[in-house]
């Protein structure tokens, strides 16, 4: 699937409301969990002790919840790029939720929606809302709306 362009804000307001995806699924894989963890020093059992966490509540390790949120960039990446404003930052999150652990070897994608966008002083703000799926789940991985600033 090739990336939605948007080359204005007006083709941004064209689509609040319209879903982006899904992507292609991502694998999840224990290696990607251990790095995660050597990266943000969350060593946790449930994440990185295979054997232990085999009798664990998960039935097996888990990935973190902020690796999940982390790969929102890749699948943005997938989902749409927008070509509008001199600069893109990320402003914040709301409503960030796990409602499924994402167990290792499993794989997740994403789709996006544009919630809101906002003339402000500084540029406009454009709200977005990411569900990344498990496959073969009844609930998402992770639901969270993107906070990003577009800068004239």
């Amino acid at each position: 699937m090739s990336p939605t362009v948007l080359t204005s804000l007006d083709d941004v307001r064209a689509r609040l409301g319209t879903e982006l995806g899904p992507t292609e699924w991502e694998p999840v894989s224990q290696e990607r969990i251990n790095a995660f963890a050597e990266l943000t020093g969350d060593h946790q059992w449930i994440h990185v002790d295979v054997e232990r966490a085999a009798t664990g509540p998960f039935g097996g390790t888990i990935a973190h919840g902020y690796l999940t949120l982390s790969l929102l960039p890749l699948f943005n990446k997938r989902l749409f790029r927008l070509d509008a404003g001199s600069a893109r930052v990320n402003y914040g999150l709301n409503k960030v939720r796990f409602p499924s652990p994402v167990p290792a070897g499993s794989r997740v994608r994403a789709t996006a929606s544009f919630v809101e966008l906002r003339d402000l002083d500084t540029g406009s703000q454009l709200r977005t809302q990411y569900v990344l799926e498990l496959e073969d789940a009844a609930k998402p991985a992770c639901v969270a709306e993107s906070v990003t600033l577009i800068l004239p």
